[in-house]
C-alpha cells in the first residue's frame, strides 16, 4: 500500500483576475478551490492513474472537512488526524503576475504527533510512505528524521521530498527515493548547478550519504535518475507550460504508480517524467490519458 503524509494541508483558492490592480476593487473572472499539499498532490495523481493510496496528515475545522470530503469524493482513502484550529487557506492570484498568500496552518500538539507515529509504526516492508513538503513550526525540526528512524525498523520504503538540512538528516536512514530539483541540490551543497555533469556529481554525493535512489528534476532539461543501476536521463516532452504547481509531486506519483506495479526502476522513471510534464501542461494535476499521450516523447538514456 502507498501512504502519503501532508503535515500542513490546505485549500488552494485560485483566483483569476484580468489586470489586477493593488489598492482597488478587482473582480474575479473565475475561481476554483482544490485541496493542497505535496503529499495530497501525490495521492491525487496516484488516484488519477488508478492506483490506490491513503492520504494521512493533520486537518482541522471546516476547511479540514472540505479537504477530506473533496478527496473522498474523488475516490481517495483518507486517514487524517483531527487537530485544534483550522486547516489553512492559500490564496493564489493569477493575473499579469502570479501572487501567492499562504496561510500558516494550525498548531500540532504532542498528542497529535504520537497519533501519527502510531499509524506509521504499523507499516511494513511491503508499504511505501511519501513524506513531502514543509512542516509547520509547531512540529519538531527533526520530524522527518524521526519518521525515517521509525520506518527503518520495519523496512518501509520511504520517499522524501523536502530540502536542505531537513532532507540531509534523513539520509542516514536510507530513504528509498529523494527528489530535489537542480536548484535545491545546489542549495544543499552551496554550488551552482551549471551543467548536467555537475548535477550528476552532487547527486551521487546524496547517494553516498545514504539515499537509495535520487531523482533530480531540471525543468525543460528533463530529469536525472541516479541509483546503483547507473545514471539515467529522461528528456522533457514539448508542450505549453500552464501550471507551475504540482509537477514535482506528479513525478513522484507517476513513478510510484508504475514502480509499485512492476518494480522496474527505469520504467517508473519514465512514467514519473511523463506525469510531471503532463501536470505542467495542465491547469490541474495530470490525468492518466495525459500521461500516456506523453510517454513516447520521454526518451531514457543511460549516461553512465
Amino acid at each position: 500500500m502507498i501512504y502519503t503524509v501532508t503535515f500542513n494541508p490546505s485549500i488552494d483558492y485560485i483566483i483569476h483576475v484580468n489586470d489586477f490592480k493593488p489598492g482597488y476593487v478587482n473582480r474575479a473572472e473565475s475561481d476554483n478551490m482544490y485541496p493542497g499539499g505535496k503529499g495530497i498532490n501525490v495521492s491525487r495523481v496516484l488516484n488519477n492513474l488508478n492506483v490506490k493510496s491513503k492520504a494521512m496528515g493533520f486537518i482541522g475545522g471546516f476547511t479540514g472537512e472540505y479537504v477530506k470530503k473533496y478527496l473522498e469524493d474523488e475516490g481517495l482513502e483518507t486517514d487524517f488526524i483531527y487537530v485544534k484550529g483550522d486547516t489553512r487557506i492559500n490564496v493564489k492570484l493569477k493575473s499579469t503576475e502570479e501572487t501567492e498568500i499562504n496561510g500558516s496552518g494550525p498548531d500540532i500538539e504532542e498528542k497529535d504527533i504520537e497519533k501519527l507515529f502510531e499509524k506509521i509504526e504499523k507499516l511494513t516492508s511491503e508499504d511505501f510512505l511519501v513524506i513531502a513538503g514543509r512542516a509547520q513550526k509547531s512540529l519538531p525540526e527533526d520530524i522527518y528524521a524521526q519518521i525515517l528512524k521509525k520506518c527503518s525498523k520495519n523496512g518501509v520504503n520511504v520517499i522524501v521530498d523536502t530540502t536542505g538540512k531537513t532532507l540531509l538528516c534523513t539520509l542516514k536512514y536510507r530513504p528509498f527515493l529523494i527528489k530535489p530539483n537542480n536548484h535545491e541540490l545546489g542549495e544543499i551543497f552551496n554550488v551552482e548547478m551549471v551543467s548536467i555533469e555537475k548535477t550528476i556529481e552532487y547527486g551521487k554525493e546524496l547517494l553516498k550519504m545514504g539515499a537509495q535512489n535520487v531523482i533530480v528534476s531540471m525543468a525543460a532539461e528533463g530529469a536525472l535518475l541516479i541509483s546503483s543501476e547507473g545514471v539515467f536521463h529522461a528528456s522533457a516532452p514539448r508542450g505549453v507550460v500552464r501550471n507551475s504547481v504540482g509537477a514535482g509531486d506528479s513525478l513522484i506519483g507517476g513513478f510510484l504508480a508504475k514502480y509499485s506495479a512492476n518494480f522496474d526502476l527505469i520504467e517508473a522513471f519514465k512514467w514519473g517524467a511523463a506525469s510531471g510534464s503532463a501536470t505542467a501542461f495542465s491547469f490541474d494535476l495530470c490525468k492518466k490519458e495525459d500521461v500516456e499521450a506523453l510517454l513516447d516523447q520521454v526518451k531514457i538514456t543511460k549516461l553512465m
